[in-house]
């Protein structure tokens, strides 16, 4: 396969030989439209050189003629001392007439025989011709309409494009809007990371006690979750208790101990999350 630059040139040449003088009309260059141009140009050439071989048979066919003519006139003229100078002029032109046909027609000579397969051959040519015409139309119909909807599908296939292409930039500023914010919550992170453990070790230096620290309260607030969730069967238990009637006074001082305990813990929890605070 030639190179694409080799068939470019090859197109521009055989431009410039078909438009000669004229400018050669604007066109998009690419590889589909050099392609294109390039089998053009080819077919171009193989024309050119069946006309050049057609051409060549007419001038050997019409040298032979003029060769068989010339013998035929002195046959003529030695037979029966006979000449076309001597005809008349409506006779010249039947005979120029039945000449011109014989060439047209491509007959070996201007007999009767020779001219009615001729002109039969000729009537059979014209309906084949006809007929092939009629197919070519309606296959360049075909191709037309084919290349209509194939247009209109390009089209549609370039507005989805550009909308992808649209959605594609707002999704990409999306994503960086999200790693600039993420990038932003890291450096936070790292910010606030480092202003805990500077607060806590000025803290520390100062002798906080070790309980009073975040992780602590933390894992504090955790236990008095658990606790109250333990209390909570302890509670409905103890419901169940005071629905008793036997020693009244027992069962509220142990409901009067649970909830200083209860009370305890919070005023605890209270207290070191205050200090924290401060």
């Amino acid at each position: 396969m030639e190179p694409l630059e080799e068939r470019e040139t090859q197109v521009a040449a055989w431009l410039k030989k078909i438009f000669g003088d004229h400018p050669i009309p604007q066109y998009e260059v690419n590889p589909r439209t050099t392609e294109i141009l390039y089998h053009l140009s080819e077919r171009n050439r193989v024309r050119d050189r069946d006309v050049c071989l057609v051409i060549e048979d007419l001038k050997q066919k019409a040298s032979e003629y003029e060769s068989e003519a010339k013998y035929l006139q002195d046959l003529l003229m030695e037979s029966v001392n006979f000449s076309p100078a001597n005809l008349s002029s409506t006779g010249s032109r039947y005979l120029n007439a039945l000449v011109d046909s014989s060439v047209a027609l491509e007959t070996k000579d201007t007999s009767l025989a020779s001219f009615i397969p001729a002109v039969n051959d000729l009537t059979s040519n014209l309906f084949r011709t006809k007929s092939k015409s009629e197919e070519i139309k309606i296959e360049l119909e075909k191709l037309e309409k084919h290349l209509t909807a194939t247009l209109v599908l390009e089209k549609c296939l370039q507005e989805d494009v550009k909308k992808a292409e649209l959605h594609l930039s707002v999704e990409r500023a999306k994503v960086d809007n999200r790693r600039q914010n993420v990038d932003f919550l890291k450096a936070k992170s790292e910010e606030f990371r480092f202003g805990i453990k500077a607060a806590e070790e000025q803290l520390s230096a100062r002798g906080m006690d070790a309980s009073l620290s975040h992780q602590s309260l933390v894992a504090l607030s955790e236990k008095l979750a658990r606790l109250k969730q333990q209390t909570i069967p302890l509670k409905k238990k103890l419901e169940s208790y005071l629905d008793l009637m036997p020693n009244p006074s027992l069962a509220q001082v142990k409901i009067e101990e649970a909830k200083r305990e209860l009370d305890s813990i919070e005023a605890e929890l209270t207290r070191r999350v205050d200090m924290m605070e401060l």
